[in-house]
């Protein structure tokens, strides 16, 4: 009984733990004797060190992922796939309140629940991740998109941050309802739910084509692809990403893509219309690698060509999983860990370069002389994002493109190798404005705050020097990509 209380305590204790900070914060920010303290930064500490005892009980869980399963076969599922993809989102997640300290007194907020905000849809996450049900799926998605809203729109004294929660909360009602629709018609035309029932109902099964289904696994397909900002469904994203606050925007960029990227896979593998959903995603990956491509190269913005750039992302990650093969898999963990690496990166020195009130890309100009260390690391974040070798982008890039061409998706890599190209453009004219252009108005950076500063210096060291010994990586990624097959 203790061992299996420890194989499930990682979500049991991170609810926890968001329960009693939120109390916290409501207790004494609102105690006179203390003066109303703002416990942003006490807070956001107490978070960080809630994320980092999930990850070490996550650890101490995995050699009892069997026992585990016993317990949670109904709904959920614990293997070595759902392990890596946990422990993915939980780093990403300690990234993101990193950013937090410093950004709360530039962005002129001082709320606490913002730090609530960010462990909740954590919170659901984790349980996304290892969804083994339609019903289970779709109750742990919408919670993480509610606080989603909310975050978006945390900046209330800036009107483009309240704009950005509005078009969140519109927009995004709309795909969860294609989405429970898409769950009730395969329900209605198979009456299973669980992953494990749909594949034995539905293989060999002639009710598989009729169009209830094809409608239901169209419906489940949009659902997605809103939310991890597809082509053809990423309108709202460049706004939103634009008016959220510097930290919103990077959770926004990678956490989803993890959960929804692990609920699909899981999706396709346990369900025999997965080749559809693959034609489905093999379309929208073209799309996203192309619009990604050229729609960034028109922003005049810092953040805008970075959201143009997770679109784009977004299609070359979706080349893994449209294999439908274990390597596609592989391929697709891999682009997702290098990405989100490069993400934490790149929003990192964008939220401490906008202390300085650094919104338009012309204001970079001559940046590598006033602070050359921050222009070398974003030059480098940005050429791996580019692809460039030797950098960890260039890995990723080149096993995505290698799985697309072994399972015989000969059209999906050529296009993903121009679109790359392609990008390299935006990405490149960063780093001419900051090492050769000369501003007009000549800006004195501040220095960068000790928590960024090591934040950057675990990302940057992994990007630069992953391409010299990419052995492990590829090792424990193979390992998870079989086991989400057994």
């Amino acid at each position: 009984m203790f061992n299996l209380f420890l194989a499930v305590s990682p979500e049991i204790f991170i609810i926890n733990a968001t329960s009693i900070l939120l109390i916290h914060g409501v207790v004494f920010s609102t105690s006179k004797k203390y003066d109303y303290p703002p416990l942003v930064s006490n807070v956001g500490w107490l978070g960080l060190l809630s994320v980092l005892i999930t990850l070490l009980l996550l650890a101490a869980g995995a050699p009892l992922l069997t026992i585990a399963h016993l317990f949670w076969n109904h709904f959920f599922r614990r293997d070595n796939f759902t392990y890596f993809c946990q422990i993915l989102l939980l780093l990403s997640t300690a990234g993101t309140i990193s950013m937090c300290f410093d950004s709360s007194e530039q962005e002129r907020f001082d709320a606490f629940e913002f730090i609530v905000l960010i462990l909740l849809p954590t919170r659901s996450m984790l349980f996304m991740i290892s969804a083994h049900d339609s019903i289970a799926m779709y109750l742990a998605i919408e919670p993480q998109s509610l606080c989603f809203y909310v975050i978006a729109a945390s900046k209330r004294k800036s009107e483009f941050s309240t704009e950005a929660g509005s078009k969140y909360l519109i927009l995004g009602a709309f795909p969860s309802g294609i989405l429970l629709f898409g769950c009730s018609m395969i329900y209605g035309s198979t009456g299973a739910t669980h992953f494990d029932q749909l594949a034995k109902i539905l293989t060999g099964y002639e009710g598989a084509r009729s169009s209830g289904i094809f409608m239901g696994i169209l419906s489940i397909a949009v659902g997605f692809l809103f939310k991890i900002t597809a082509v053809p469904f990423h309108m709202w994203a460049p706004d939103i990403y634009e008016g959220s606050p510097t930290p919103v925007t990077a959770f926004l960029s990678i956490a989803p893509k993890i959960s929804i990227s692990a609920n699909i896979s899981r999706v396709s593998i346990y369900g025999s219309y997965g080749a559809t959903l693959q034609q489905i995603f093999f379309f929208c990956s073209i799309a996203s690698m192309i619009l990604g491509a050229l729609a960034a190269m028109a922003q005049t913005k810092v953040k805008r060509p970075l959201a143009h750039s997770s679109i784009g992302h977004v299609g070359y990650i979706r080349t893994g999983f449209s294999c439908g093969t274990i390597e596609g898999i592989q391929s697709l963990l891999i682009g997702i860990f290098i990405y989100a690496l490069m993400t934490i990166d790149a929003f990192a020195i964008v939220s401490a370069l906008r202390q300085t009130r650094v919104k338009y890309i012309a204001d970079l100009g001559a940046l590598a002389k006033t602070n050359p260390i921050s222009a070398i690391t974003f030059s480098i974040t940005m050429f791996s994002y580019a692809g460039i070798p030797p950098l960890a982008g260039f890995c990723s890039k080149f096993y995505l493109f290698f799985a697309a061409l072994g399972c015989g998706a000969y059209f999906l890599a050529p296009v993903g190798v121009v679109t790359s190209v392609i990008g390299r453009f935006y990405y490149i004219r960063l780093a001419k404005r900051m090492f050769f252009d000369t501003p007009r108005t000549w800006i004195l950076y501040e220095p960068m705050d000790r928590n960024k500063s090591l934040l950057l210096a675990m990302t940057s060291s992994f990007i630069t020097s992953s391409f010299l010994y990419p052995s492990p990586l590829f090792s424990v990624t193979h390992q998870m990509a079989l086991s989400s097959y057994l």
